[in-house]
């Protein structure tokens, strides 16, 4: 594995953001992982307004279908949202509403959420697993779930000060690279046929 792009999502519309810090983390974890890693996050908040505005991609500016084209061309996907409601953000879904049905058949997705307590914590599994599950995508077997307790808020962000989450995200980034070592072995093999448009 070489020169693959790692890409993170962070679903939060707030800056700053334990959610994006959580990502971040994670992607840098992951491209210490894989040799030669490229690593890119998108930061959903900042393009939200175009977003909601936009009734096609050609009326979006430059920088949003930019972020949508990379996430659409990522080799791995590290996604994360905070917990709104017992789900993720409406900025997380309506952001996925734009990526392209078909662009993320086979990607690995490590999937990562934050929320105020670990009542919080079955997000990843009960609703960003099935979000992806719909795009076909690899859902890698380890989410990652961080509380408020697992961050101490900084001039301009926070950090992770929980040795707890640095190890939940180290385990689950050990536990995803063999699955991701494997789909890039075997990319191209497979021949993913699209419905007939009807």
């Amino acid at each position: 594995m070489s020169g693959e792009l790692v890409v993170g999502v962070s679903g939060s519309p707030s800056d700053p953001s334990r959610t994006s810090t959580l990502v971040a983390a994670t992607v840098a974890r992951m491209g210490q992982e894989i040799e030669g890693a490229r690593t890119e996050t998108v930061e959903i908040g900042p393009l939200l307004a175009d977003l909601g505005a936009a009734w096609s991609r050609e009326a979006m500016a430059p920088e949003t279908v930019r972020a949508l084209e990379l996430v659409e061309s990522a080799d791995v996907l590290v996604v994360g949202s905070p917990a709104f409601r017992a789900a993720y953000s409406g900025a997380f879904k309506l952001f996925f509403d734009w990526v392209g049905q078909y662009d993320l058949v086979d990607t690995p997705v490590l999937l990562t959420a934050t929320g105020g307590s670990d009542r919080h914590a079955l997000l990843v599994e009960h609703q960003m697993r099935p979000l992806f599950g719909f795009f076909q995508s690899t859902t890698l077997p380890l989410g990652v779930f961080g509380n408020e307790r697992d961050f101490t808020k900084r001039e301009g962000g926070y950090d992770i000060t929980s040795v707890d989450l640095e190890l939940r995200i180290d385990q689950a980034v050990r536990r995803a690279i063999p699955i991701i070592r494997g789909g890039f072995a075997t990319a191209g093999a497979a021949d993913v046929r699209r419905p007939a448009d009807f």
